[in-house]
């Protein structure tokens, strides 16, 4: 189905009635905690919200004879705009409605899943036609909503995980295991690893799992780990390397969780006089623009971000009606083989 045929109007499976009678309030009290009217005892409000978070209940906002129109709006919730490569999927997005009635309404999380339960909530009151959101960690909360809701849900960049409806993505802890692969191969045996913040950036930790088990199965193990307390930059990756090299022990090639941490990595090298690949390799991950045009490019795994993007909104307009079968796209990746490792 192309985004510019209407997907039928939906009701919400729980009503105001529902947690009103959960949280043993009355209905009107419901109401005004959704909409934030009025003043509300602290204990009432808390007992409500629990109560819309058990239940899953999202709030209708398009009121009288509004509520039988469709929405043309889509959710588009992603956990961060710092580095190109959300922007990437976005510019998908964007082909992949052009020439509808359909516009992208962009939400960032900064990675975190509470803020993320209230946006979808907040989206899911306006009936958007369709949810496009990154990854599948989620609240309890999130994702019932969102597998209670009527509406299309993909669920872009990961495809490690069953999905509430549709997942576009690649497998992560494969493209690590592919990565782990190519060095053994180039013959590098003493790794150290450069990361972020893995409870924030799930798929940073299912790509070292990757890694390990593709070491592991050669014989061979992470020396030494040096990780950032935050999410990922060129600064974080820069000095995190330099932690790294001053370490007793040995490397050869470090491995990073993504390309702002190496490209960090390859600024360290540069100003401490380190050859790469010959007395250090570094490799990435994700083939951003910035790698290419170092003075050596950058040795990293590539996603097809924009790729993820647009088929995200193909698949969500495919069909008005969730199939009983839930539905996993793999876009792939290709390893890199760049001039630093």
């Amino acid at each position: 189905m192309h985004p510019k045929q209407r997907l039928p109007t939906k009701k919400s499976k729980m009503t105001v009635k529902d947690v009103a009678l959960r949280a043993g309030v009355s209905e009107s009290t419901v109401s005004r905690i959704m909409r934030n009217k009025g003043p509300v005892a602290d204990e009432t409000r808390q007992r409500v919200m629990e109560a819309v978070q058990a239940t899953g209940y999202v709030p209708n906002r398009i009121a009288g004879s509004l509520a039988s129109l469709d929405s043309h709006l889509v959710g588009v919730i992603v956990p961060s705009l710092s580095n190109i490569v959300f922007p990437e999927v976005l510019q998908g997005v964007n082909a992949g409605l052009r020439g509808s009635d359909y516009q992208p309404v962009i939400s960032i999380t900064d990675y975190d899943i509470n803020l993320e339960e209230n946006i979808v909530r907040s989206l899911l009151s306006w009936k958007p036609a369709a949810i496009l959101i990154a990854g599948f960690d989620h609240t309890p909360a999130t994702h019932r909503m969102l597998s209670e809701s009527d509406v299309r849900v993909v669920e872009m960049m990961d495809i490690d995980a069953t999905p509430i409806d549709i997942a576009v993505g690649m497998s992560h802890r494969n493209a690590g295991y592919a990565a782990g692969q190519y060095l053994v191969e180039r013959g590098y045996r003493q790794f150290g690893y450069a990361g972020h913040d893995w409870k924030a950036d799930r798929r940073a930790r299912l790509r070292y799992d990757g890694i390990s088990d593709a070491l592991r199965d050669a014989g061979l193990g992470i020396a030494a780990h040096a990780m950032f307390d935050g999410p990922s930059s060129v600064g974080a990756g820069r000095e995190m390397t330099a932690r790294l090299c001053s370490q007793p022990t040995k490397l050869d090639a470090i491995i990073y969780s993504n390309d702002d941490m190496a490209v960090g990595g390859v600024f360290h090298c540069l100003g401490a006089g380190i050859r790469m690949p010959d007395e250090l390799a570094v490799f990435g991950f994700n083939g951003l623009d910035i790698g290419r045009e170092l003075p050596q490019a950058l040795s990293t795994i590539r996603s097809n971000r924009f790729l993820i993007g647009k088929i995200s909104v193909e698949k969500a307009f495919e069909s008005p009606e969730r199939p009983p079968e839930k539905c996993v796209i793999d876009t792939g990746f290709e390893v890199f083989k760049g001039e630093t490792a």
